[in-house]
């Protein structure tokens, strides 16, 4: 399909480059100018989004990353997701009068992962230094930026509410009592001492001087700082208690970023790549599974039909997430059943013409008591106050005050592939710690305080985070994407990904098609919310199709034009042809390329 795109899909042999921040996006094809590698552009783009998107990732928060190296051919997952803390006990949370762990605050951190996940993939696969890497984001954060509107509306949100209850927030957020406005210029100068102090590490190498910065990050000033600050600290969070955090200065050394090996499954010539269970990733490999049981090829990509049956294999899938996934390295996973092609095609006979309204992950010999489990809590009732916000990083037209979270995707001209989502550390998450301008994350309120499930609140367990890129390969191409979105994630991901496949549509006319998503399946964010049969849609999919879908008894809201979803991607041709693109939506993502 041809027509008018919102923006050209970029392309050329040199390198490409998109990310949810254009600051970010240039700064990383300024790396690969100056002769680094898709590995130094990413980690140079990612510094940068912690600075120009406060509101949505922080250098204390959490970093998947999918990557495949031209030299081996060899897909890969960096884990730069921390987990649980020692004192993370179930016992200790209900000890605090709780049934959910807040979705705000100290109690909900877990071990800072983003920077140690990022210094790995730059020591192992990447060829420039760390001062070098990391000058844009001190430039940045010393000299100032400007600063995004909803960056600003943020901040002047809860101005009040950082002077009140989180001073060093409004320290850093707010300095003199005024947040700043829409684009001007805002500065982080603890931030950019903090990287400054990081980026002169020293070492006899490269690679040592890597290290070193990540040992003054896990064992020296930082987690110093952190400790410190955590000692005596007792803040306000979203149970409207304040809480103390049980993050140590053990936890901060006892633990570093890692490699494994990532879940794939074919679908139609493609091998899609995605993270392990202790993610998201595999529903979207869930959902392709039960979708090659349809002929989607043959059902209009705006139509009802295709919605229908993309929204009803989502909710199947996501049923299964919420029974079934976890860390696999504390908990017994059944990913080999749920993926494989026999379980796909039992699931896709649940799907009729109507809407479903239950919660249905499928019954899995030996595990069944962790889908009556699931089931259990999706009814539950948790008493929570209506009008509180979801403390959940999807999108910013929902609530300026809620978190989000950023994408990156880089090939060069060798071939080497990245994508990245990386999140937490949310301005409005969590305090700022003194004297290095940047809160932790909130992460553990992904866990349950019950016991017995593979997402149950355990120390040294990660949590079932929602992060989730995709790296895809089929005859020689590979495709890198991704986009910010909670639970939201994997469904984007899904709908852009199946018109690319089945309908032809390039990479930039798939985003500037309208997306939807469910909201049928229980949150991963506090306060855990299931809205059973509920949807959401962007009106340019037709009047027609929006009256279908609710003849058929789906609850669908539609949302304002050009506000569901944040995608970018980057593709590689076998004759070395690159291709990309951003999400228009926002205006604020963007591809580039030559």
């Amino acid at each position: 399909m041809t027509g008018f795109t919102t923006r050209p899909e970029i392309r050329g042999t040199f390198g490409a480059v998109a990310s949810t921040h254009w600051i970010a996006t240039a700064v990383g094809m300024g790396i690969l100018e100056r002769g680094g590698n898709a590995f130094d552009a990413a980690v140079a783009t990612g510094l940068v989004l912690q600075v120009v998107e406060p509101h949505l990732n922080g250098p204390a928060g959490d970093l998947p990353v999918i990557f495949r190296p031209a030299a081996t051919g060899k897909v890969e997952v960096i884990c730069g997701q921390g987990p649980a803390p020692a004192g993370a006990t179930i016992e200790h949370y209900k000890a605090q009068g709780l049934d959910l762990i807040p979705g705000t605050g100290l109690l909900a951190t877990v071990i800072p992962g983003a920077f140690d996940g990022w210094m790995l993939m730059l020591r192992d696969h990447g060829s420039m230094e760390i001062a070098d890497i990391m000058a844009p984001a001190i430039g940045y954060a010393r000299d100032g930026h400007p600063v995004l509107p909803r960056v600003a509306a943020t901040m002047q949100g809860l101005v009040e509410y950082f002077e009140a209850e989180w001073p060093t927030s409004a320290a850093v957020w707010a300095p003199g009592g005024r947040a700043p406005q829409a684009h001007e210029l805002f500065r982080n100068p603890d931030l950019a001492a903090t990287y400054e102090r990081l980026s002169r590490a020293e070492g006899a190498t490269r690679e040592a001087r890597i290290d070193a910065a990540r040992e003054l990050w896990a064992e020296g000033f930082v987690a110093e700082a952190i400790a410190d600050y955590l000692e005596d600290a007792e803040v306000h969070d979203v149970s409207e208690r304040r809480n103390r955090g049980v993050l140590s200065r053990d936890d901060m050394a006892g633990w570093r970023a890692s490699y494994e090996a990532p879940v794939s499954i074919d679908y139609h010539g493609w091998t899609v790549h995605k993270t392990g269970p202790w993610g998201q990733g595999p529903v979207l490999l869930q959902a392709l599974s039960i979708l090659k049981n349809f002929d989607l090829a043959a059902m209009d990509p705006n139509g009802p039909d295709f919605v229908h049956t993309v929204i009803e294999a989502m909710k199947l899938a996501y049923a299964d997430r919420e029974a079934y996934y976890g860390d696999p390295k504390h908990s017994d996973i059944p990913l080999a059943t749920l993926l494989s092609d026999q379980y796909g095609a039992e699931r896709a006979k649940l799907i009729s013409h109507s809407a479903s309204t239950e919660q249905r992950p499928g019954r899995v010999p030996g595990f069944e008591h962790l889908a009556d489990a699931a089931i259990e809590r999706a009814g539950r009732d948790f008493d929570r106050n209506p009008d509180a916000a979801p403390q959940e990083p999807t999108m910013a037209h929902l609530s300026e005050k809620r978190g989000d979270t950023v994408h990156l995707d880089v090939i060069d001209r060798w071939g080497n592939m990245v994508a990245a989502t990386p999140s937490g550390g949310w301005l409005q998450s969590s305090p700022v710690i003194p004297g290095l301008g940047f809160p932790l994350n909130s992460r553990a309120q992904m866990f349950w305080l019950d016991e017995g499930l593979p997402t149950s609140l355990a120390p040294g367990r990660r949590p079932r985070t929602t992060l989730t890129p995709t790296l895809a390969e089929k005859d020689g191409r590979g495709l890198v994407f991704g986009t910010p979105g909670g639970d939201q994630q994997d469904q984007w991901q899904l709908v852009w990904f199946l018109r690319f496949v089945h309908h032809g549509l390039d990479l930039q006319a798939g985003m500037d098609a309208a997306l939807f998503h469910s909201m049928h399946f229980q949150g991963s964010f506090y306060p855990r919310e299931c809205k059973p049969g509920e949807m959401m849609i962007e009106p340019s999919v037709g009047e027609d199709t929006i009256a279908e879908l609710r003849a058929r008894g789906h609850e669908v809201t539609v949302a304002e034009p050009w506000s569901v979803g944040r995608l970018t991607a980057a593709l590689r041709e076998p004759d070395g042809l690159l291709r990309a693109a951003a999400t228009p939506r926002l205006m604020q993502a963007y591809a580039v390329g030559r």
